[in-house]
């Protein structure tokens, strides 16, 4: 696979990085620090791609693992409700109600497996394809997606 190739599933993909990134930064500086670490492991990985899921999936993982692995190192967790700097284009798709902007503000107050787990489910992912993901079972992935809504909806009603 050539460079250009990966550029190209990069910009296809790159809603997924912003919308991760803001789920899980704090700030401008430490979304643009995250944006950069998941490009430059995604670029280190994408030899290894075969092609056997989505790149999509295979790049949510990357997200995902890069993300987490950058908070235990950070080890701190302060949430700032700063979300003005997301890209034009997942701005303008994915703020422009209220109801949408206090969702993602109520996500961003769950653990952080729980918020993948979410944001996969809300971007389509089957059960088995989160699991998978993630290396937990179905039925697990099942159960925490129903406790996951009703937390959400006992923050929205707030």
């Amino acid at each position: 696979m050539s460079d250009t190739q990966f550029l190209e599933k990069i910009k296809e993909s790159q809603g997924i990085i912003y919308k991760l990134v803001a789920l899980y930064a704090n700030d401008a500086e430490e979304k643009k620090d995250l944006y950069q670490e998941i490009l430059l492991q995604a670029w280190k990985g994408y030899a290894s791609f075969r092609n056997d899921s989505k790149f999509s999936t295979w790049l949510y993982r990357i997200c995902l693992n890069t993300i987490l692995t950058q908070k235990r190192k950070t080890n701190k967790v302060d949430y700032k409700d700063s979300l003005e700097t997301l890209s034009p284009i997942v701005q303008n798709n994915a703020t422009q109600n209220e109801d949408a902007s206090r969702l993602r503000l109520a996500i961003r107050q769950l653990a952080e497996t729980d918020r993948a787990i979410i944001s996969m489910n809300l971007d389509g992912y089957e059960n088995a394809e989160i699991a998978d993901l993630l290396g937990i079972s179905n039925n697990h992935v099942a159960v925490k997606l129903h406790r996951i809504k009703q937390q959400l909806g006992n923050f929205l009603k707030q």
